[in-house]
């Protein structure tokens, strides 16, 4: 048998409108892993975010979390609960809610039903306290969300997955934005994260992915272009072709 994985997609193909979104894709994620997703507009990334996180079916294909889960049984609301956290490109907090307020509400969604009210338990208290010092917000727990910078909400919403504890932490685009300084804070942020779960990163951010990825997946036109180091991918002629070169002319 091979190394377990906690994320297992075979032969996964989605089609809208007679148009084939993925391609019999194949992907797999190990755990205690960071990895970059790549890949021009229209390569698929969403959709497969989709697919991971239950908000998508695929039309074939089989889709496996944490070595027994079947992606394609459960809802989204299901699989959060079951490990699988997801941040979307733009933040969405609770502007009239302090950063310790917004972190209580996380946990509480981890609650069974009728406890979401209750008092925190010791152990709720002491995970808001170590999330808080992870995203480096502890000095600014009382302040209000709505005034908290752009790369602080970045960070906050963040936090606010790691309060649930998730095994699978997908992030969208978690720089755009950003100070050069707030990337680089944030890329260390991720590589602190991914040494005990796994982090799937979907990034545009070149100069980033360079900095912080080991391994890389490219995607094009919904199929596996290319995986491997970032160096690697980097020089490889169909990635340089498909997506690097072209970043590259829409730049000029």
């Amino acid at each position: 048998m091979g190394t377990p994985k906690i994320l297992d997609l075979e032969a996964i193909s989605v089609s809208f409108d007679g148009f084939k979104v993925l391609d019999k894709l194949d992907f797999s994620l190990d755990y205690e892993e960071l990895r970059f997703l790549i890949g021009p507009n229209g390569a698929g990334k969403t959709t497969l975010l989709d697919i991971i996180t239950g908000k998508t079916h695929a039309l074939s294909g089989k889709a496996t979390f944490d070595g027994k889960v079947n992606i394609a049984s459960h809802q989204e609301h299901t699989l959060a609960r079951l490990g699988i956290g997801r941040k979307f490109q733009t933040p969405s907090i609770f502007g009239s809610l302090s950063v310790y307020e917004t972190l209580e509400v996380a946990v509480g969604f981890m609650d069974p039903p009728g406890r979401f009210f209750q008092k925190l338990k010791k152990a709720q208290v002491e995970n808001i306290e170590e999330t808080l010092e992870k995203i480096s917000l502890t000095r600014k727990a009382k302040t209000p969300t709505a005034i908290l910078s752009h790369g602080e909400k970045q960070w906050l919403e963040i936090g606010m997955l790691l309060a649930q504890q998730p095994k699978l932490l997908l992030l969208d685009e978690p720089v755009a934005g950003m100070t050069r300084q707030e990337r680089h804070k944030t890329g260390e942020l991720l590589q602190a994260i991914s040494r005990n779960r796994t982090v799937l990163v979907v990034e545009h951010d070149m100069e980033f992915v360079r900095q912080f990825a080991n391994t890389v997946t490219v995607l094009h036109q919904g199929k596996k272009l290319c995986e491997g180091p970032v160096l690697e991918v980097q020089q490889n002629p169909r990635v340089i072709e498909a997506y690097i070169g072209r970043k590259r002319e829409t730049a000029a």
